[in-house]
């Protein structure tokens, strides 16, 4: 049988790294997107690609056929308190976690097998964190169009979900854009171990995945208590 076969944006790093290793050491082939090479043991097909140019997107998604599923994990945080807002910061973030995963899902949805799947990394901070104003939009447009794809794809048994993290130890929790709101640990202890939100996500596009769809699926180590 022909192994499954995923794309992952933001595979050299963080959660999308996690999530890119964990379906290639369950048998996946993947087509990872990333800025960088990413280090990642085996069936790896990689296309750089610099997800804020979405304009450049279309023709990086030409060359990828044959999609069980669609991975959007490309990500990063500006964090700054109203009277200190970056200019562009906003722009920024929406393109690559947004626009990025629209025209990307837009050029893909006919290539996706029936029964397939869609997970877009959201975030805990999508219902509002305090000095979060600009991420916390740009992932809570995320639910607004995974449900309205969930509606769109149900016909074709396709699956759309977000799976919205809470403080996650990657690099981008020292990323110095994100240095005036620093991360707090979660009350179970400890941050958010990458392989568990790679680990939830393989539920979601696993075969008892098929019946979640249009749905946010939250692993923050207690955060939004």
């Amino acid at each position: 049988m022909t192994a499954p076969h995923a794309l992952v944006t933001g595979c050299s790093s963080g959660i999308g790294r996690a999530v890119a290793q964990a379906l290639l050491d369950d048998g996946w082939r993947v087509t990872g997107l990333s800025r960088r090479r990413p280090d990642l043991a085996g069936d790896l097909t990689w296309l750089p690609a610099d997800l804020s140019r979405t304009e450049q997107l279309r023709s990086v998604a030409e060359g990828v056929d044959d999609l069980t599923a669609v991975v959007h994990a490309a990500g990063f945080q500006r964090a700054q308190p109203l009277g200190r807002l970056e200019d562009g910061a906003l722009r920024e973030m929406l393109a690559v976690h947004v626009e990025a995963a629209a025209t990307l899902v837009d050029a893909l949805s006919g290539r996706i097998a029936e029964g397939g799947r869609v997970v877009l990394v959201g975030s805990r901070t999508a219902t509002g964190a305090a000095g979060k104003s600009q991420y916390a939009a740009t992932k809570a447009a995320l639910v607004g169009m995974a449900r309205s794809w969930a509606m769109e794809l149900a016909p074709r048994r396709i699956t759309v979900n977000v799976v919205a993290p809470g403080p996650t130890d990657t690099p981008m929790l020292h990323d110095p854009g994100r240095a005036a709101v620093p991360p707090a640990v979660p009350p179970l202890g400890e941050l958010v171990d990458p392989a568990d939100v790679a680990a939830l996500t393989g539920f979601l596009l696993g075969p008892h995945g098929r019946s979640i769809t249009g749905q946010v699926l939250t692993v923050c180590g207690g955060a939004s208590l």
